[in-house]
């Protein structure tokens, strides 16, 4: 599932290419049609994500609220003075202006919203590390007061948004943090290091258009590993199970919470042990 950097670069893309213009939309595969013909002929004003959700707003129209999903694909296109090519697959949504076209497919949730609808959902969401207006506090006080795995949280898009199965394993492995570990049991410093990673991480990825969590001091050892593995290593441990870890050389492991996949390592990320007397 793309993660909130992914995001935030698809309303970049949007904005750059639609903002101010009139846009035609449609639904060539037939979901969105009721909705197209509202949207179609209006001015685009302005395309926003939060999170793992993107908003476009029209004038004088409701918004529209997209959710790609594990499998959305939402493509912009410059048109270059050439003509819009017939639509191929399932386009839920397309959008053509004068300078630019794009086609959306697959997405879980394309749906207008009124003001009051996108107001909602937002509310819904934790603090976006990408949102410099974010209050990490907010995401601290339901973390501080659970006892529900630190890893499962980080999921958890109404405690932080944006933040998917990658950057949950990374930079709880940067931070020597065991996925299971409760969310009560982290210190407040441990858990300000982690968001202002986040925000670096995120914002990193926002930059280069992928997700490179590596530290510099591990680049020699992660180009070793990528002839081994016959691929490139980005990261630490995500997807790298059975794999020597680039830190220690223990193995990283892997295990299911809540339908998705964990990556640790046993020797950097210690299963926590509270010093509490009972």
């Amino acid at each position: 599932m793309p993660e909130g950097h992914t995001l935030h670069r698809l309303a970049t893309s949007l904005r750059d290419a639609f903002a101010g213009d009139v846009v035609r939309v449609s639904s060539p595969q037939g979901r969105f049609a009721e909705s197209a013909a509202q949207l179609d002929g209006h001015r685009l004003v302005e395309a926003s994500s939060r999170g793992k959700h993107l908003f476009l707003d029209l004038e004088d129209v409701p918004s529209v609220h997209v959710h790609l999903g594990l499998y959305g694909k939402f493509a912009v296109h410059d048109r270059r003075g050439g003509e819009v090519p017939d639509p191929v697959g399932q386009v839920r949504m397309r959008l053509v202006s004068e300078r630019s076209w794009a086609d959306l497919r697959g997405a879980t949730a394309c749906e207008t919203v009124t003001p009051e609808e996108h107001a909602a959902i937002l509310a819904r969401l934790g603090p976006d590390p990408l949102d410099p207006a974010a209050d990490p506090l907010l995401a601290w006080e339901r973390i501080s007061r659970s006892k529900v795995a630190i890893g499962a949280m980080l999921m958890d898009q109404t405690v932080v948004a944006g933040v998917g199965n990658v950057y949950r394993a990374e930079v709880l492995f940067r931070h020597r943090l065991h996925p299971l570990r409760p969310g009560r049991t982290l210190r407040r410093g441990q858990f300000a290091a982690l968001w202002e990673d986040l925000v670096v991480l995120l914002h990193d990825g926002v930059r280069d258009g992928a997700i490179r969590t590596l530290r510099p001091e591990h680049a020699a050892v992660a180009r070793e590993a990528s002839k081994v593995e016959g691929r490139r290593v980005r990261n630490y441990v995500y997807r790298r199970q059975g794999q020597p870890c680039l830190v220690c050389g223990a193995t990283v492991r892997t295990e299911e919470l809540q339908q998705r996949n964990l990556f640790w390592c046993p020797r950097c990320q210690p299963v926590f042990r509270s010093r509490a007397v009972v």
